[in-house]
């Protein structure tokens, strides 16, 4: 890089969780499909998501969506997803982020009181309809991808923790989700610490363990997110869950690296999958609402529109509604004299590497 660049942003939050929509580096990403823009992203562009993510720009519990050109004439725009650890197919709180910075800044002109929009991913196309009001986008609810069990109850030997059953759940990326009571633990802000320690290691374990499959994306082979939930539905429970975000790779033999964030929303990727398990165990039916909550105690309201099959797997079809508001604008500036223009990690607030 011989001269400055600048990444134009609009910050945005869904139910707590910071997501920072990158608007003008689409022309980066090389591919005819969005699985191919996703491989070369991931292999190619992880300085940007560095520079992005990363301090002095960013925080351990930023995200971020890239939105592109679309690769489908129906579509608005692609997007790809930025987390710390890694690039994302897919993410239900940045796809509400990324829909309300496009419809608020005119990216995508909004109509009122209700938009449609279409947005390419590299684990399909999904729909969704924003409520808007006097210019604001009042809520985002998106017809996700299929959702899908991979496994229930695998057993998972995990360090520390013992022999923990863990659902292995496609929903929009592949989760672990477990009672959190199985690690000792319950959803409680106080306890943030000890629960992403938990999830790490559980993501450690698992993929340690497993090379999973995704039939129209062979780039998603591995566990990305743990949820842990407080159990079974029942008559007047709250559902509520502790997502964890690693910060990077965690290895199963270096406990420094069992550390991560928490999702501050209830994540969307995550409710789809989890409206999957509970569907498989007969505790949620079609078109029944879901009430799910995150850490913050922030709502997002998941609903099964139907039953399909995917790839001659059983699945389900989930929609996820929730808020997310404008925080600000920014031009993130990158000079490439800078020793930290691609950000740094300090394992004061960070995982180690």
């Amino acid at each position: 890089m011989s001269e400055r660049m600048v990444i134009e942003t609009v910050d945005v939050h869904a139910a707590g969780e910071p997501g920072r929509i990158i608007t003008n580096m689409g022309h980066l990403v090389k591919g005819d499909t969005m699985a191919q823009r996703f491989a070369y992203a991931t292999k190619e562009l992880n300085w940007l998501r560095h520079t992005v993510l990363r301090e002095p720009r960013g925080y351990p519990a930023m995200c971020a969506a890239m939105v592109m050109p679309p690769v489908t004439p129906e579509a608005d725009f692609g997007m790809i997803v930025l987390e710390q650890a890694n690039f994302t197919a897919m993410s239900g709180s940045n796809t509400m982020c990324t829909v309300t910075a496009v419809l608020e800044t005119g990216i995508v002109p909004m109509q009122e009181p209700i938009t449609k929009v279409v947005i390419d991913t590299a684990v399909g196309q999904i729909h969704v309809t924003a409520e808007c009001k006097a210019g604001k986008v009042v809520s985002v609810s998106i017809d996700n991808v299929p959702a899908w069990v991979v496994e229930l109850d695998r057993i998972i030997d995990v360090p520390e923790y013992g022999k923990i059953p863990v659902d292995i759940i496609f929903g929009g990326q592949f989760f672990a989700q477990t009672d959190i009571s199985n690690v000792g633990l319950e959803v409680d802000p106080n306890r943030g610490k000890e629960i992403t320690r938990a999830g790490a290691a559980i993501k450690a374990a698992i993929n340690a363990e497993l090379t999973l499959t995704h039939p129209e994306n062979p780039t998603l082979t591995y566990v990305n997110l743990v949820l842990m939930h407080n159990g079974d539905r029942a008559p007047g429970k709250q559902a509520r869950n502790a997502t964890v975000l690693t910060s990077g790779e965690p290895d199963l033999k270096n406990t420094a690296t069992w550390a991560g964030t928490l999702d501050r929303s209830p994540c969307g990727t995550g409710t789809s999958a989890r409206m999957a398990g509970l569907y498989a165990r007969g505790q949620l039916s079609v078109d029944e609402p879901f009430s799910h909550k995150s850490i913050l105690d922030t709502e997002f309201i998941g609903t099964i529109r139907g039953e399909t099959e995917y790839f001659e797997m059983p699945a389900i079809l989930p929609t996820i509604k929730g808020p997310a508001w404008v925080t600000g604008t920014a031009k993130w500036t990158v000079d490439p004299t800078d020793p930290f223009q691609n950000g740094y990690r300090l394992t004061d607030i960070w995982a180690a590497e």
